[in-house]
């Protein structure tokens, strides 16, 4: 446990920033698995809906720092795969 008070502020900071960003990558989390689902389920109008959705999480994730920018673009790029892939 912290003793210093800065630290005992940084502690509370920490816990503060690791509640949005758990809040964040969860957010994403669902919405890419929610995304996938309705793909597989053959129902690509709605996930072509819920694609600019889908990006918008996945780039303030890396915006924020919670997900690295090439992990993002990775991201982005096999899930867009496999829309094309299901479509076709």
């Amino acid at each position: 446990m912290a003793l210093i008070a800065s630290a005992k502020r940084a502690a509370r900071a920490s816990e503060r920033k690791r509640g949005y960003n758990l809040r964040r990558i969860r957010a994403m989390r669902r919405i890419v698995k929610e995304v996938v689902r309705l793909v597989k389920n053959k129902e690509t109008e709605a996930a072509q809906e819920r694609l600019p959705m889908v990006y918008k999480a996945i780039d303030k994730a890396a915006k924020r720092g919670i997900i690295k920018k090439n992990t993002a673009a990775r991201k982005k790029s096999r899930l867009m795969a496999l829309f094309k892939k299901a479509a076709s």
